[in-house]
């Protein structure tokens, strides 16, 4: 059976020999963040932080540093689960194969929990100032809880008498314990981005004038916190799945509803219903309340694309009493530039839902979000083009079709990039081979007719690459289909001639060219048609004359990125992803040579340019505290606990 708590899978990853343990004291301000970076980059265990200064309560890191390492987690019900997945992809498996199936009974009876008068996690409290004070990256605007499970209900389907875990929502929203204008053990920050499900419950809330409820689950079955991630569809409530991969039911208790703390007793928190349920082998929970119209300034916080996001106005969650289990652990993560710890869970949730897609949305394939762009940046579809099978020519036009229904899902609708191509052209194409993705994609698009724009609209809430303001910037459709219509070149032309201020041109995948350029000095928000950076405007015109010319150097590379560090760009495929997706917005940094517009369609007939330099509004790059890297380069030595980890 799975784990019915943290302490439980902590041990059981100790005696697989799948764990370490640091008996010294560490410090969670950088220094445990850093230990962690460096253990994971290694594939090394989780790590069981014995001593943590400022707190009585250990810590827990990394575990699921690894897809091995969570396959290991769940080896009892993820066969369960997938079960599952098959009969949601084709429900006449089981009148085929009902053998297959028969502990499906017992399954669903696991995906409801089990309600119950008291469990161990209402043994204590403690206050916010006594929990683990975890600080990740030197600028971030305090301490935070990183692994965090926040469990709300529907305003609608709760009342002072009763919950409704029903119509709930569980998600990993980042909590802010510390800092900027927090009161002390009195508030603290919640941050979500606006398609969560509790967008939906705090929109409620607003409406009916009233507080919105919150638990902040921190630890207990580690199936919670992959459930807290898990893109469930509408009417599967992240509890049932918790159940279900867990491989028991999930125990929930609720606390005595006398108010304890000193909560404030407006009528704002008054009619936020009930105390809200708790699982009751959670190792923390901080219960409260959200008033729907206030906000303070949160974070900034070093998150997964790689920078910074910056301090803005967010809810803020009152505290009225923080519980823990006895021997709490305090489980822990660390955001940054992709590959961090969260690349896992997108794998296991891709292991486990990608046999779904192509239920959701009829003629697609397969879809990826690509980790090292930072996942919603960048994404790569395969789909159906069987419109007009009997026209001489292909062309994208069910692939358009397929392109907006995805952008229409969920958290898929935050891509910037989409770039989708026909299964027909190539029946073997693997959508994770993304050097093959890209090369089958350049060799065929069409600049002139493939590029489709949606402009003005939402993207990621932590994307600042429009300068727009939160949650504000625009997309780009790149869909081809048909034979391939250019070779692609893997060496920089000798004939290339760059203007001034320009210069080392480097092949970072074959048919793209990256170019340092000057450093950037315009905004976003300041350029346009009328107000172009005039480097750009320079470099377009000089590319513009030379594609011109017979045999241009341009004619085996359709796509040129322009950018701070072409090395680095070209250096590997992860640094060219990362810097091209996560630097530049669509609508204002994708320019082409010999560009025009016609009935509002924009498309060039010379190579695509990518300005992806950093413009003075992005938040700089996360960088460690390198007297914390020194010290922690001890552990790492002859001698040191996390001596032979990473080498």
């Amino acid at each position: 059976m799975g784990h019915r708590t943290l302490s439980a899978a902590v041990a059981d990853l100790e005696r697989a020999g799948q764990l370490v343990r640091i008996e010294q004291e560490i410090d969670p301000h950088l220094e445990a963040a850093e230990i962690h970076r460096r253990v994971y980059q290694a594939r090394g265990p989780a790590i069981f932080f014995a001593r943590v200064k400022g707190t009585r309560f250990p810590m827990v890191s990394n575990l699921f540093g690894t897809l091995e390492r969570a396959k290991f987690l769940f080896r009892d019900s993820l066969e369960d689960v997938r079960k599952l997945v098959e009969l949601k992809t084709d429900p006449a498996r089981f009148r085929k194969q009902p053998w297959r199936y028969w502990k499906l009974p017992f399954l669903m009876w696991r995906m409801r929990p089990k309600f119950i008068r008291s469990g161990p996690v209402l043994r204590h409290t403690t206050t916010i100032s006594q929990l683990p004070q975890l600080k990740c990256w030197p600028t971030d605007g305090g301490a935070f809880v990183t692994l965090p499970q926040v469990y709300t209900e529907h305003p609608d389907a709760s009342s002072w008498m009763k919950s409704n875990w029903m119509k709930s929502n569980l998600g990993m929203y980042r909590v802010q314990l510390s800092g900027n204008e927090y009161i002390p053990d009195r508030e603290v920050g919640l941050h979500y981005q606006i398609h969560r499900g509790i967008g939906v419950h705090h929109a409620a809330a607003v409406r009916r004038g009233e507080a919105l409820r919150v638990n902040v689950i921190v630890g207990g079955p580690p199936a919670l916190a992959v459930a807290a991630v898990m893109p469930l569809p509408e009417g599967l409530p992240e509890l049932a799945f918790a159940g279900a991969l867990g491989g028991r039911r999930l125990r929930m208790v609720q606390a005595n509803p006398a108010r304890e703390g000193g909560g404030s007793e407006t009528p704002a928190a008054l009619a936020g219903g009930v105390r809200l349920p708790m699982p009751a082998e959670a190792d923390f929970v901080i219960s409260g309340w959200i008033d729907p119209l206030r906000t303070k300034p949160e974070g900034p916080f070093g998150d997964h694309l790689g920078y910074y996001s910056l301090k803005h106005d967010f809810p803020v969650m009152t505290v009225e009493t923080v519980y823990h289990r006895p021997g709490a652990i305090w489980p822990f993560t660390v955001v940054g530039r992709p590959p961090q710890e969260d690349t896992t869970f997108g794998a296991l949730i891709h292991e486990l839902t990608g046999p779904v897609i192509p239920t959701v949305i009829p003629g697609v394939h397969a879809v990826h979000a690509v980790d090292a762009a930072g996942v919603h940046p960048l994404l790569l579809a395969i789909g159906s083009e069987r419109y007009v099978p009997y026209a001489s020519t292909r062309k994208p036009q069910e692939l358009l079709t397929l392109a907006n229904a995805i952008l229409g899902q969920g958290q898929l609708s935050l891509a910037k990039y989409l770039l989708i191509v026909a299964k027909e052209d190539n029946p073997e194409l693997n959508i994770h081979d993304i050097p093959a993705f890209f090369r089958h994609v350049l060799e065929r698009v069409s600049w002139a007719d493939d590029l489709h724009f949606q402009t003005r609209t939402t993207i990621d809430t932590l994307d600042y690459s429009a300068g727009m303001g939160l949650n504000a910037g625009s997309k780009v459709m790149i869909a081809s289909a048909g034979p391939p219509r250019r070779e692609l070149g893997t060496s920089v032309p000798s004939e290339l001639k760059l203007p001034e201020g320009f210069s080392d041109p480097r092949v970072a995948i074959p048919g793209v060219l990256a170019l340092n350029g000057p450093k950037c000095g315009m905004r976003n928000a300041e350029c346009g048609m009328e107000n172009q950076d005039p480097d750009l405007t320079r470099l377009l015109a000089a590319f513009d004359s030379a594609f011109r010319i017979p045999h241009s150097a341009f004619e085996k590379f359709p796509l040129l990125v322009v950018v701070d560090d072409s090395n680095f760009t070209a250096r590997t495929l992860a640094n060219f992803l990362w810097v091209v997706f996560t630097r530049s917005d669509p609508a204002q940094d994708v320019h082409g040579v010999g560009a025009f517009s016609r009935q509002k369609h924009w498309g060039c007939v010379g190579p695509l340019v990518i300005d992806a330099r950093l413009k003075p509004h992005m938040p700089p790059p996360l960088e460690s505290d390198l007297a914390v890297v020194k010290k922690v380069d001890a552990l790492f030595a002859r001698g040191g606990p996390l001596h032979g980890i990473g080498g």
